[in-house]
C-alpha cells in the first residue's frame, strides 16, 4: 500500500516548523535549547495530524527523553497507522555554534515498515549502485573501491570517500589514502553524509565508517527512493547494549542488515536545511520572511525533490 500525497505537505511542514524553531538558536552556543526547540515544536505539529503515530526512532528511550521517545504515540489517534523516525535536530554542534549542516529530519512508513533502531553505533556503507555484489560490508575496502571503480568505469583515484572524521576511521582512512582515494571528511551530520551519493553533483562516490544507528535508518528510507545501496551493522559493545537490542528483538546481534531490511514498503523522507550544508541551504530571513528549503522523498511517487518555502517571521512566532 502507498502512502497518500497529502502526506508528503504535511510532514514536509513538520520538518520546516521545526527547523524554524531551532533557528532562533543558531549560533547562540546552546545545543540544548536549540535541540529543545526542535523537538517541541515537531511534537507539537505531529500531534496536529488525523493519524495513529508511534516513534521507533526518537530522542531515546522513555527515561532518557521526555518528548518524541521510542515508543510514544503521537497524533489525533485517528487514521493511518504510522511508523516515525526522528532527529528533530541532527547536528546539535552546528546549530549552536552556526556551523554548516544542521537539519530536521523526519522519516515515516505504514507500521511495522521502518526498522525500530536501537541508540548504538552502526557500520554502514551506501553508493549509487543498483544492486547487491558491487560493494559490501564485508569485503574489504580496497575490494570496495576497486569493485566501485570498475561499476563507474573509472580509477580509484577519481573517486571520492565520504567519511565521519573520527579516530576509530584512522585505518579505513589510511587504507583510502593507499588507494588514492579522494577523502571527503565531515565532522558530524552523518544522515547527510550518507545521502550525499544519491546525486552526481555532490561528487561523492561512497559513504562508509561508523556512525550512529538511528541516523543509518533515516538515510536508508531516503537512499531507498533513489534506489541506491545500503548495508547497516550495528555494534553493540557492552551488556546494556545487547540487552536493550534483544529487548528490542534484535537476537541476532551480529546481523547485516540489507537496505530493505531496514524499510519496508512506501515511505516519506523530509530533510530540512538549518544551516547551509551539502545537502541543503539553511534558513534565509529576506525582508521580513523566512525561506526555507527541505529535501522531499516519497518512494511510490518518485518525488525526489528540493522544495523551498517562504513565510512571513511572524507566522513562526
Amino acid at each position: 500500500m502507498s502512502l497518500d500525497k497529502k502526506y508528503e505537505k504535511l510532514f514536509l511542514n513538520v520538518t520546516v516548523q521545526a527547523a524554524l524553531s531551532s533557528f532562533k538558536f543558531v549560533g547562540k552556543k546552546d545545543k540544548v535549547a536549540a535541540d529543545k526547540a526542535a523537538v517541541d515544536m515537531m511534537r507539537s505539529e505531529l500531534n496536529k495530524l488525523n493519524i495513529k503515530g508511534t516513534i521507533v526512532i526518537g530522542e531515546g528511550e522513555l527515561d532518557k527523553a521526555p518528548m518524541l521517545y521510542i515508543g510514544e504515540t503521537l497524533g489525533t489517534n485517528s487514521g493511518l497507522e504510522l511508523d516515525i523516525a526522528v532527529d528533530p535536530l541532527e547536528g546539535t554542534n552546528f546549530a549552536a555554534n552556526n556551523l554548516p549542516g544542521a537539519l530536521s529530519v523526519i522519516s515515516v512508513a505504514e507500521k511495522s515498515n521502518l526498522f525500530g533502531a536501537p541508540e548504538t553505533y552502526m557500520n554502514k556503507i551506501s553508493a549509487n549502485v543498483p544492486k547487491n555484489g558491487i560493494i559490501d560490508l564485508d569485503y574489504s575496502i580496497e575490494k570496495n573501491i576497486n569493485n566501485l571503480a570498475d561499476f563507474k568505469n573509472t580509477q580509484p583515484e577519481n573517486l571520492t570517500a565520504c567519511i565521519l572524521d573520527r579516530p576509530r576511521h584512522k585505518k579505513i582512512i589510511e587504507e583510502l589514502k593507499n588507494l588514492n582515494v579522494k577523502i571527503k571528511f565531515i565532522s558530524d551530520g552523518d544522515v547527510s553524509g550518507a545521502l550525499l551519493v544519491t546525486d552526481k553533483k555532490y561528487n561523492v562516490d561512497i559513504f562508509l565508517g561508523v556512525g550512529g544507528g538511528p541516523e543509518g535508518i533515516l538515510a536508508a528510507s531516503a537512499l531507498d527512493a533513489y534506489g541506491c545501496f545500503f548495508q547497516g551493522r550495528f555494534l553493540f559493545d557492552n551488556k546494556k547494549d545487547k540487552d536493550r537490542a534483544r529487548k528490542m528483538g534484535i537476537n541476532d546481534l551480529d546481523k547485516k542488515y540489507f537496505l530493505n531490511e531496514l524499510i519496508k514498503g512506501d515511505s516519506i523522507f523530509c530533510a530540512t536545511g538549518i544551516t547551509t550544508g551539502d545537502l541543503v541551504s539553511g534558513i534565509n530571513s529576506v525582508d521580513g520572511d523566512y525561506i526555507t528549503e527541505t529535501l522531499i522523498t516519497h518512494k511510490s511517487t518518485g518525488l525526489k525533490k528540493k522544495i523551498q518555502i517562504r513565510q512571513k517571521i511572524n507566522a513562526t512566532e
